[in-house]
Parts: C-alpha cells; sequence; structure tokens
C-alpha cells in the first residue's frame, strides 16, 4: 500500500471512515449504457489503517493506463475482491436495473471475507438479507466504492478488446459498446452481433427512426 496521498484520494478515504474502522466493502458497476457487451459489477475490500493507494478515484476521472495501474495495485492489497459479468442477454431478459442489481449481488455475496459495512454505488433494493449503504454518486465520494468501479471498468474493458477481435469492422476497442458515431455507422452497414442487446437496438432503431436517421443525435 502507498502512503503517498492525493487530496482527491484523501477524501475519499476519509469519507469511508465516517462508516468505522471495520471493513468496508465498495461495489459499483460499468457498462450500463452501451449498445452491445455485458454490464460488470465489482465488490472490494481494501484494508483500512496501512495506508491507502494513492490515485484511487471515479473511474471515469482516471486515464486507462492509470487505471491498469490500479487495477493491479488494488487486486494485489484487497482484502478480497469479486467481478461479476452479466451478459447481454440477461440485461435484455432482466432489464438493465434487475441486471445490475443481479451483478451487484452476485459480486458482494461472493466475497470470500464478510464486510462490516456494505458501501454501493446509487443502487438501492438489493437483497443482500443485511443492511447497506446507497451513496448517491458514491464512485465520487467512496474509497471503496471508486476501487471497485476501477475493478469494474478495466474488467468491462478488457472483454471490449477481446470482443474487437471476433468482430474488427465494429471497432468495440475504442467504444467499447457504447453509441458513439462510429458504433452506429459500423451497426448500420453490418447489422447487431451475438454481443448486441436487443431491448437496446430496438430503442436505437426507434429513436432513429423517430428522428429521420440522425445518429448524431442519439
Amino acid at each position: 500500500m502507498q502512503k503517498v496521498k492525493t487530496d482527491k484520494t484523501k477524501a475519499l478515504y476519509d469519507f469511508d471512515g465516517a462508516f468505522g474502522d471495520g471493513l468496508i466493502c465498495g461495489a459499483d458497476e460499468a457498462g450500463r449504457g452501451p449498445l452491445a457487451g455485458p454490464v460488470v459489477c465489482a465488490a472490494c475490500i481494501l484494508p483500512r489503517g496501512a495506508g491507502y493507494i494513492s490515485g484511487i478515484n471515479d473511474s471515469k476521472q482516471v486515464s486507462e493506463a492509470e487505471r491498469a495501474r490500479l487495477y493491479t495495485q488494488i487486486t494485489a492489497a484487497a482484502v478480497a475482491y469479486r467481478v461479476a459479468v452479466i451478459d447481454n442477454t440477461t440485461v435484455d431478459r432482466l432489464n438493465i436495473l434487475g441486471a445490475t442489481k443481479a451483478g451487484l449481488t452476485e459480486a458482494i455475496l461472493g466475497l470470500s471475507v464478510r464486510p462490516d459495512v456494505i458501501l454501493v454505488d446509487a443502487v438501492k433494493n438489493l437483497a443482500l438479507g443485511r443492511e447497506y449503504h446507497a451513496i448517491i454518486k458514491g464512485d465520487e465520494k467512496s474509497y471503496a466504492i471508486a476501487a471497485a468501479s476501477i475493478l469494474a471498468k478495466v474488467t468491462r474493458d478488457e472483454i471490449m478488446r477481446k470482443a474487437a477481435q471476433q468482430y474488427p469492422e465494429y471497432g468495440f476497442q475504442h467504444h467499447k459498446g457504447y453509441a458513439t458515431r462510429a458504433h452506429i455507422e459500423a451497426f448500420k452497414s453490418f447489422g447487431k452481433t451475438p454481443l448486441h442487446r436487443e431491448t437496446f437496438i430496438r430503442k436505437l432503431l426507434a429513436r432513429m427512426a423517430e428522428e429521420g436517421g440522425d445518429e448524431q443525435s442519439v
């Protein structure tokens, strides 16, 4: 564990300290919005009282190279962590909120160590069988949630890079399945892959039809 502390990381670490000195689990997801690929959820318990990993922050605020470095440090230092991958067909079956809840539940309950406190980024009504705290914008406030967000993001990005090898014409390594102009152009040219979320694609097509096919507004 590094003891060099950035101001932002210190703020996140101190936020968690308000929940006591016990084992704190943070949980978060990556990939709720894309047209293709899974939603990935992670739960992570990092030790307290031994310094902390400098640079941990909301994964969206960290560069790809920095996320990779932090992923290695987080997994090495963690008391326990678990990542759950919920595929696109399950997203279609449960809807994205249901799939996210399933993934968060699997990740938290699958930890090898029982935490004293559970902090989750925003999602309420998880069937954990115990109390937990749903923190709005938790990945911007909590050290443990931010760490989980990095685990989820790095895992999902790697899945989409592998998908790009299978479907090179879609450029998944660049947009990770999100509805970018390049992705939508590829979809219009080549149609959907087995990785696309049917329910999301239907909404996309309906919206494009309403807006005269202007993919820039999607």
